[in-house]
């Protein structure tokens, strides 16, 4: 089958490649994947610029929904032929605190889907069942496949920051993170405004369509004007910042009010310079945020479920894997908002 693999640490280094079907072990099930979403961090892999772990060679991707094509021994409550997305975090100790404590996307051992085991953007996948969830039959294959950046959003948002409604809630970037974190804040209660740039009109009119309250091109709007005129001068109470950009992480801590709430989401891939003395003189609550838990898996598929929250409309391209490098290139150049990719026929 074919699969999308970096077969080399450094930049570049990835190619199609011919690799055999894989066969599920103890505890394990074998996944036929439907289709698969192109996050930062595959570009980051790509560009070898990313701290988490990754081992070459490996097939890369950790976006996607699926059918179960087989199960290995001992698995129970799944079964050849169940609608599934699984977590990424692959392998982690179990025993650390941690662990434990049910924060496993923290654990020291943690290995990844995509990263140190071989990912999605293929045809069949591997994965141990426990990182399984059944995906709810109202719920597309579209949406399922973005429900692992929707469970690291809400893990954002519900382990991480606090939301309660009336709260006006500036989102910075309105990629796909961004127009997930506006959909999550709407349904808290918040009042959301979404900010962008010139680049993003296709994505500011998306974001008006998802529920956002005000989404601002900042080059064309004054920004800082609005968001005092919505908080009587006091500033955002809730900062999801989701482009990563410095200079849009500056800005930001800017517009937030004094101890309000500032979630770090979008990863900026490399050092950036802001001022962290405003933490210390608006006594913030200023978090980062790290993939996603079991807890925000059920509450991300209880949204998609409930119908509070809509992706379809995020996938605005989808291309065989075989074209990954025009996906790469329009993920990168801000062309569309989710891009998809699709396995080879067999």
């Amino acid at each position: 089958m074919k699969a999308l693999v970096k077969y080399e640490s450094g930049p570049g280094h990835m190619e199609i490649r011919d690799i055999p079907r894989p066969q599920p072990g103890p505890e394990q099930v074998l996944i036929k994947i439907v289709e698969a979403g192109i996050c930062g961090s595959d570009l980051h892999i790509y560009h070898s610029d990313i701290a988490i772990p990754v081992r070459p060679p490996v097939v890369t991707g950790h976006e996607f929904s699926g059918i179960i094509e087989e199960v290995g021994e001992h698995v129970s409550g799944f079964k050849p032929g169940d609608r599934v997305v699984s977590e990424t975090a692959y392998h982690y100790c179990g025993q650390c605190d941690f662990c434990r404590e049910g924060w496993y996307n923290l654990c020291v051992e943690r290995k990844t889907l995509g990263y140190w085991y071989n990912g999605v953007f293929t045809n069949y996948t591997v994965v141990p069942a426990g990182r399984l969830h059944h995906l709810p039959d109202q719920v597309s294959f579209t949406a399922g496949a973005m429900c692992e950046p929707l469970a690291c959003v809400t893990h954002a948002i519900e382990d991480l920051c606090r939301i309660v409604p009336g709260d006006v809630v500036l989102v910075s970037g309105p990629g796909s993170i961004g127009l997930m974190a506006t959909q999550v804040a709407k349904a808290h209660g918040a009042t959301v405004i979404l900010s962008g740039t010139d680049i993003d009109s296709q994505r500011l009119r998306t974001a008006r369509e998802l529920g956002a309250d005000y989404a601002v091109n900042i080059q064309q709007e004054d920004l800082t004007a609005l968001v005092m005129k919505m908080t009587r001068g006091y500033g955002a109470d809730v900062v999801l910042e989701c482009s990563g950009s410095g200079l849009a992480i500056d800005s930001a801590l800017n517009l937030i009010k004094k101890r309000g709430w500032f979630c770090q989401i979008g990863l900026p891939g490399k050092k950036i310079d802001f001022d962290i003395e405003k933490i210390c003189f608006k006594e913030l609550h200023f978090a980062g945020s790290l993939g996603s838990r079991h807890t925000s898996w059920k509450k991300a598929l209880a949204f998609l479920k409930s119908g509070q929250i809509s992706l379809e409309q995020l996938a605005t391209h989808k291309l065989p894997i075989s074209r990954w490098e025009e996906a790469f290139s329009l993920f990168e150049n801000k062309q569309g908002i989710k891009i998809m990719m699709l396995p080879e026929k067999e």
